[in-house]
């Protein structure tokens, strides 16, 4: 079978329609979050169950794909907390990719089992223009050691389709981020066309019901013969 990655930011609807997708496509399916919120995940691992805790805790949260590029973050002072801050987020970069590769055996065991896998987002998707491509900021050391993972090591979606609604909107239904920053993402999801093979954007400004046929329709003629099944740097740009 194949995977298909619904994406799009946040407030576009993609939750909602891939959970009716799920109920209502003629083939067995099966939904799968794939983002960095682990409130929304319905499959984890333990210790990142742990650090969202934590993260909690501290008072860190947010949302489902990567950090606003142009957000200040406070630089720490001493030597000590210079290098605590490199440990932790070394720490980090091994859990992140040890939690993409979990998810990962759990899609492909559902494929394997021969079910359509509904992706809730998708980790190179979200992480292209950042930790893959560079065209959105100049990337650290754990940025390109993901980006390697995610382009060379991580299975891409076989069918992509963006939601695509105003910045407006989205932003009136879910209240996060900025405008600005919705329409980065907008352009960011919208230049993955040429990233991954079978690419398309859908009008999510419209009736749910409307939304949700269309999308419906597109998984149900997609050619399984065409779908990836590999590890995806054959189709690096």
């Amino acid at each position: 079978m194949f995977t298909v990655a619904m994406i799009g930011p946040d407030g576009v609807g993609k939750t909602t329609v891939s959970r009716k997708l799920e109920q209502t496509l003629p083939m067995r399916s099966k939904y799968v979050y794939m983002g960095v919120n682990l409130d929304a995940s319905n499959v984890a691992l333990p210790s990142s169950r742990l650090i969202q805790s934590l993260r909690k805790l501290m008072g860190r949260e947010h949302s489902g794909g990567p950090r606003d590029p142009n957000a200040t973050i406070a630089q720490p002072k001493g030597i000590f907390k210079r290098v605590l801050r490199r440990a932790k987020r070394g720490l980090r970069l091994v859990n992140t990719l040890a939690e993409e590769t979990y998810r990962q055996l759990v899609v492909r065991w559902y494929l394997f089992r021969g079910v359509v896998v509904l992706l809730d987002r998708d980790f190179f998707v979200d992480f292209y223009a950042y930790d893959i491509s560079g065209d959105a900021q100049p990337r650290t050391l754990s940025q390109r050691i993901h980006g390697f993972y995610l382009n060379y090591l991580y299975r891409r979606p076989d069918l992509v389709i963006c939601l695509d609604a105003d910045a407006e909107t989205m932003f009136a239904r879910k209240g996060e981020g900025t405008v600005d920053l919705l329409n980065r993402r907008r352009q960011d999801y919208q230049n993955l066309s040429q990233a991954v093979k079978h690419f398309s954007v859908v009008d999510a400004d419209r009736p749910l019901e409307v939304v949700t046929a269309d999308v419906h329709d597109q998984i149900c003629g997609f050619p399984t013969t065409s779908s990836s099944h590999a590890t995806p740097s054959s189709l690096a740009s």
